[in-house]
């Protein structure tokens, strides 16, 4: 019960039916066709327990129009003596058509007498865990949906009139009359389903309100560029000229910057759009007004890129930046730690080293997560939790390179300002994305010849292959920090497909990176590949974000089907970032799911990172794509975003209304609603 969050009465209410069984009506034997479900009534005629490869028990039973056999290839002793001779049996199952005639494997089954009414509406199959029958957590819905404090809440002018209440809705979709279209039930469209999505929006819309509300009572250092220019030094060493969309969302930026609110702005852009630089200008403006700024990035390798990127560009400027990760050597960790406390390192670049209990900042003022969504929400409080003021708190500016499509950003980041780049800088070449299936592999490889022949770049990307791997632990892996705890991660792929490949290109460095090499090799690795000295790099997803190889121009992404959406972008990514024209071969292997060819066929139709963002979020739907806002729990449950748009107009509507005219009423339904999740939504 703990696992499925049900903790409170109110939580067994709004556990709702996966799907509903009819127990309502009887169905004769002779009525039924091969492959329907049925609920049948009969007289045991014979029981057994034979040996047909494995123990089974068999029970012969039938009614006033046949006869069917009850296959159990799991039972107890006490079934066989219950379900004897002369028994009468009420069974619901699949009819299939076996070697000895009709059977139901393993139906539901009931002993009844001949006037043992039938259920009067349809019976939920509840969504469950191990261990956990439906027969008791049907009870135990029952049992809490008649305990739940379920008076309506919400005022009845702003509630359409022909929605039912809440109670009647919970009863309603808990145990619907057999009469009713399943249709309705199923694509959410009956009134009962409306109210309930509106109530769990309009719960959303509030907290996300109140969460903006609450920010605006806080205190953050005002920060504004002093005497030295940092920022306008910076500009002038840069050996670019940043575009219009950097120019645009860096003022947005400055201007939060010099609120005495704290900042919680999104910076979301295109891979490859140019957010490190953005970045950095707004620590300089940090590091100007004399507070020092926190960089997080969920990789060492991603963080290491941006520590060389703005170590060279401030450091010429008379910047001291500490560098922070789970692999530093003791003494090296220590002294960065005491450059951090002391004020000394006015930049700190790391991994999730960065917000370790020993870390203590003298004065941050501004704390930079990028990839945002890789964190999870106590990590992103505990960073904001850095400012050792108790009135103060950290300005926050998160990156992302997976766009959030508007309607996400309407409902989910409803709390955040978000600022866009939606320009690559000038001269970047468009990527061409060819799909392969892996008979075609030698092909693939004849083209890595030329590729290399002509002084270009590869790189070939592996699954991993442990099913269990999540990015949570890529990202660890990534970061250094390896639990003994988890199973060693079957890299038999990547490295067989680096012998295979050195062996195809003999003369030609092919180099092999994965998050298990020390942090040693992988900075190796990727300085031999940065410099030219490896032409091809057979890696895992450790590459996914932040590497930047201007002279690579080949990526190769095997068993791409099993690759997420964004994923499969974001590697795309790392090749077109310099003049030379790019390709990006997707390998897969057969059969493909529906899901595996509808991400395939969107990544050779397009390279503009929001429509992907736009079909992820159709492929997947919110709470994936969002990452359940990291918190571990779906913020929504009922409501489809892409189908539920005017339900999200009219609980904005109603959220604005109750927090200015009935604030009581808006906290009692955020409560109901929401519980202890509201403090996900301050990260």
């Amino acid at each position: 019960m703990e696992r499925l969050g049900l903790r409170r009465d109110i939580d067994l209410a709004l556990h709702l039916p996966l799907r509903y069984e009819d127990e309502t009506r009887l169905v004769r034997l002779d009525e039924v066709r091969d492959g329907d479900t049925a609920q049948i009534e009969g007289v045991v005629r014979d029981s057994r327990v034979e040996m047909r490869g494995r123990r089974q028990l068999l029970v012969r039973m039938q009614d006033e129009s046949g006869e069917v056999l009850l296959r159990f290839l799991n039972f107890y002793g006490s079934q066989q003596k219950s379900w004897g001779p002369g028994v009468r049996l009420r069974v619901r199952g699949e009819i299939r058509h076996g070697f000895f005639g009709r059977e139901m494997v393993h139906p539901q089954v009931r002993i009844v007498k001949p006037d043992t009414p039938l259920a009067s509406s349809l019976t939920p199959v509840y969504p469950t865990s191990a261990g956990l029958p439906q027969t008791y957590l049907r009870k135990a819905v029952a049992a809490g949906l008649a305990r739940a404090p379920l008076d309506e809440i919400i005022p009845a002018p702003l509630l359409p009139m022909q929605w039912p209440s809440l109670r009647e809705a919970l009863y309603f979709l808990h145990h619907p009359s057999a009469s009713v279209s399943l249709a309705a039930l199923e694509d959410h469209s009956h009134p009962a389903w409306q109210r309930l999505k509106f109530e769990e929006l309009l719960a959303q819309q509030v907290s996300q309100m109140q969460a903006r509300a609450e920010r605006a009572h806080l205190k953050a250092p005002v920060l504004k560029a002093g005497q030295q220019g940092l920022p306008d030094r910076l500009l002038a060493v840069l050996p670019f000229q940043l575009t219009q969309a950097q120019q645009r969302v860096v003022a947005e930026i400055t201007h939060d910057l010099t609120r005495p609110q704290p900042m919680h702005r999104l910076l979301q852009g295109d891979v490859g759009s140019g957010k490190t630089v953005v970045a950095a200008l707004a620590a300089a403006v940090a590091m100007d007004a004399g507070w020092q700024c926190a960089l997080m990035a969920p990789t060492e390798i991603l963080a290491e890129q941006h520590f060389r990127k703005l170590v060279g560009w401030l450091e010429p400027l008379g910047v001291k930046v500490a560098w922070l990760t789970g692999s530093l050597k003791a003494k090296a960790k220590r002294e960065q730690i005491a450059a951090v406390a002391s004020g000394e390192a006015q930049l700190v670049v790391g991994t999730h080293a960065v917000i370790q209990d020993q870390v203590e900042f003298a004065k941050l003022g501004l704390a930079l997560i990028d990839e945002q969504h890789r964190f999870g929400v106590a990590q992103r409080l505990q960073l904001r939790r850095k400012l050792e003021s108790s009135e103060l708190e950290p300005h926050l500016l998160m990156m992302s390179a997976t766009p959030i499509p508007r309607t996400l950003a309407m409902t989910y980041l409803a709390d955040l300002e978000v600022s866009t780049i939606d320009e690559l800088p000038p001269g970047r070449t468009p990527i061409v994305t060819r799909v392969f299936s892996d008979n075609r592999r030698e092909e693939v490889i004849a083209r890595i010849r030329d590729e290399v022949a002509k002084g270009s770049q590869v790189y070939w990307v592996c699954p991993l292959i442990d099913e269990t791997e999540d990015s949570d632990q890529q990202a660890d892996e990534a970061a250094g920090r390896v639990s003994n705890q988890r199973p060693p991660l079957d890299l038999s792929n990547v490295t067989q497909t680096h012998q295979d490949l050195s062996e195809a290109l003999p003369g030609v460095g092919v180099g092999l990176l994965h998050g298990r090499l020390p942090a040693a090799d992988k900075a190796d690795v990727m300085s031999r590949f940065s410099s030219g000295e490896l032409s091809v790099l057979v890696a895992t997803t450790v590459i996914e974000v932040g590497v930047d190889v201007p002279n690579a121009s080949l990526m190769v992404i095997e068993h791409a089907e099993r690759f997420g959406l964004s994923q499969l972008h974001q590697l795309r990514g790392r090749v077109g970032r310099g003049s030379v024209a790019s390709v990006c071969v997707l390998l897969y292997s057969s059969p493909l799911s529906d899901s595996g060819k509808q991400r395939l066929k969107a990544m050779a139709e397009t390279t503009d990172g929001f429509e992907i963002a736009r079909r992820d979020l159709e492929i997947r739907g919110p709470g994936e794509f969002m990452g359940a806002r990291q918190s571990g729990s779906a913020l929504l449950r009922f409501a489809d975003l892409n189908e539920d748009q005017g339900l999200v107009s009219r609980a904005r509507q109603v959220a604005e209304l109750l927090l200015r005219e009935h604030p009581r009423v808006a906290q009692r339904h955020v409560i109901r609603w929401l519980g202890d999740k509201t403090e996900y939504l301050k990260a």
